[in-house]
Parts: structure tokens; C-alpha cells; sequence
């Protein structure tokens, strides 16, 4: 086994405590920075997406995983071309006003950052003017991820997606929304442009739409 397919491993079973080890054992052996980072990682968390995808693993193994891919950037962030690590794009994501829950958003942070993008996370209670203000400090952001997790608060997600779709900025980014209650034909009605169920399925797609 190569050393970047032992790091993929010990991403992928969320050996967090090793992977950091590893991943200067493989830049020790001349292993290309990007390479670790793609092969070893990123790849590495996709599968880890897919088998949640497909209930094979649940929120905890995807947590640890994702925790061993931090460690594992750590060791090689000094190693990378600058902005190597959030080479996909900048990301805005907060939780909607009213709304306190930060677990489910937690998560698409760290699978974002996996699929390689640099995220600015708001955190949670976030008030609609926020996202705007947040997308002015940053205007080369891709996508804007908005979520609420309460039936109570898809009213605040609404008016969150309507002052980004009045902004003079909005042909220049995506709007992705999500959390449990959120459904695409409330993604559709409200005007994201995207809608995914899972963090999983929202790197990828945020693959997809930054491209």
C-alpha cells in the first residue's frame, strides 16, 4: 500500500490521531503535496459521502472522518501552493435567524472544506442582512449555503434567500438551502438555486456549481 492509500484509509476510518503522522511519512517519501491532498483526502471523504449516502455509515463515522482530514490539512497546509487547500471556492454558510442548530451545519462545513472549498461560516441565529454583508467582505464566494432545521424557521430562510436575490451581486453566485424540513419544491419556490438533503450530497453539488 502507498503512503497516500494508507492516508486515504486512515481518513476514510477516521483515525485522526495517525493521519497527521502519515501524511509526513508521505511528504518524508517526496509524495506531491496536491496529490496527498486530493488522493489521500478528498477522494477519501467522497467515499466516505457515498457510503453515508447509502446508510452503510451514519453522522459519527462521517464526523470523525472528517475531523481526521482536518489534522491531516494541518500537516499539509505549509506544503501547499497558496489557496491549494480551498482551491474549489469560497463558500458562505450560516444558519438562519431564530434557528440555534449548528450539528447538520457543522457537518457541510467540513464536508465542504473536504471537497477542497474554503468556507466562511457565520455560524448559527444568523440574520438575513449577514449573508449579504458577508458576501460583500468576500465577493469572489461561489456559492451562499443557507439552513434551517425548524419548521419555524423556513419563513426566515425565505427572507434570507429573498434579500440575496434582490442583491445586485446575485448573477455572480449560488444560493444552496437545506435542513430538515427544506424540501426542493420549497427550494424551488423560494428561488435557491439548489436544494441538496445531506452534507454529502451538498459537497458534490457544490462541486457541481462552482465548477
Amino acid at each position: 500500500m502507498s503512503k497516500i492509500e494508507e492516508v486515504a484509509k486512515l481518513v476514510e476510518i477516521g483515525k485522526a490521531k495517525l493521519v497527521g503522522k502519515a501524511v509526513q511519512e508521505a511528504l518524508d517519501e517526496g509524495c506531491d503535496p496536491q496529490e496527498i491532498l486530493n488522493k489521500g483526502m478528498i477522494d477519501a471523504m467522497a467515499v466516505v459521502g457515498e457510503k453515508f449516502k447509502n446508510n452503510e455509515i451514519f453522522v459519527p463515522e462521517m464526523l470523525v472522518a472528517a475531523r481526521a482530514m482536518k489534522k491531516g490539512v494541518e500537516v499539509l497546509k505549509p506544503h501547499l501552493a497558496t489557496g491549494a487547500a480551498g482551491a474549489a471556492g469560497k463558500v458562505i454558510i450560516g444558519t438562519v435567524a431564530g434557528d440555534l442548530h449548528d450539528i447538520g451545519k457543522n457537518l457541510v462545513s467540513m464536508m465542504l472544506e473536504s471537497a477542497g472549498f474554503e468556507v466562511i461560516d457565520l455560524g448559527v441565529d444568523v440574520p438575513k442582512e449577514k449573508f449579504v454583508e458577508a458576501y460583500e467582505a468576500n465577493p469572489d464566494t461561489k456559492i451562499i449555503c443557507c439552513s434551517a432545521l425548524l419548521t419555524t424557521t423556513m419563513p426566515a430562510l425565505k427572507e434570507a434567500v429573498a434579500l440575496i436575490n434582490e442583491a445586485a451581486f446575485r448573477p455572480n453566485v449560488k444560493v444552496m438551502v437545506g435542513g430538515a424540513p427544506i424540501t426542493q419544491a420549497f427550494a424551488d419556490e423560494i428561488g435557491a438555486d439548489a436544494y441538496t438533503e445531506d452534507a454529502a450530497s451538498c459537497a458534490k453539488k457544490a462541486r457541481e456549481l462552482a465548477a
